[in-house]
């Protein structure tokens, strides 16, 4: 069942991401090892078919197999490194409404019987039978006139098997309007909305209605770092974008996303890729067009 997951991403994905006409469902390929690089993962379940990738968050760090899923249950700034190729996976983004509804129907919309502690990620085995419905789901781009009256019925069961698999407690505690793990979602989602802005963690735990303390233990079990920590991380992941694109100087740029010190922009980017802005942008640059180069001698 592996290899036929493999091969119906393989048949509809042109690159290490794409989207698709299903939706909520993206797939990403990769048949050579790539520089480890830095996302913003939005909630999500990865299912990998062929293949390993690990992500790493501050002090956190899960790697995923062909066959096993990874579930990210906040908006979580990672590095990914592909640690086994070929490399293939399906990704379907988490619907907070669908799953919801999916538990009233179950009547299971109270408390899981164990409140799992905090995580932003989470690995686990595919099951046989999610294996296949997330097969099935994958399958209808081989018939789009099968999407829309389908999708929506199959997307429905690989949630129901999503429940009845060992993730099942931690999307349950997920969906729940009050509990811990909605407050740090939401305290993440609200600081990728002003990461740009100073923030004081007061502030952060005013919005999570959390003490400080609370707060960072809760968010750092969830994230592998502290809020103010994961600010940074998002604003060197926007700054090395832009310094890759070209898009404006190293000083305009660290302005751009909330410095106001050029020296400690400088000294905490070194910090995090290796070399100062500069350097680095150089390096992402050769290494964007030689690969560019490669694909279209391969074509």
């Amino acid at each position: 069942m592996l290899d036929q997951l493999a091969a119906a991403i393989d048949r509809h994905c042109v690159g290490l991401g794409s989207d698709t006409k299903i939706p909520r469902l993206s797939l990403a390929a990769a048949d050579e090892p790539i520089e480890p690089t830095g996302l913003l993962y939005e909630p999500m379940i990865c299912f990998v078919a062929d293949g390993a990738k690990r992500t790493t968050s501050g002090d956190l760090s899960q790697v995923a197999h062909a066959g096993e899923m990874l579930l990210t249950t906040i908006d979580l700034p990672v590095g990914v490194d592909l640690e086994k190729i070929p490399y293939r996976s399906a990704v379907m983004q988490l619907d907070g409404r669908a799953l919801a509804d999916l538990l009233v129907e179950l009547d299971e919309t109270g408390p899981p019987a164990t409140t799992p502690a905090a995580a932003g990620q989470v690995s686990a085995p595919m099951t046989p039978e999610l294996l296949d419905a997330v097969t099935r789901w994958v399958g209808l781009l081989d018939t789009p006139e099968d999407i829309r009256p389908l999708a929506p019925r199959i997307e429905s069961e690989v949630l129901y098997r999503l429940l009845r698999s060992s993730l099942g407690a931690v999307l349950r505690q997920w969906s729940l309007a009050d509990s811990a793990t909605s407050r740090v979602r939401e305290v993440a989602r609200w600081i990728c909305e002003r990461y740009t802005e100073p923030l004081s963690i007061e502030a952060i735990a005013a919005v999570a209605h959390m003490s400080p303390a609370s707060l960072h233990r809760h968010f750092k079990a969830a994230t592998g770092m502290s809020p103010l920590k994961y600010q940074k991380h998002l604003r060197l992941q926007e700054a090395r974008r832009c310094l890759a694109a070209g898009d404006a100087t190293a000083a305009q740029i660290a302005q751009a996303v909330g410095y106001v010190s050029a020296t400690q922009f400088n000294r905490e980017y070194r910090s995090a890729y290796g070399l100062p802005p500069g350097q680095d942008a150089a390096r992402l640059r050769a290494r964007l067009t030689h690969t560019r180069t490669a694909t279209t001698r391969r074509a």
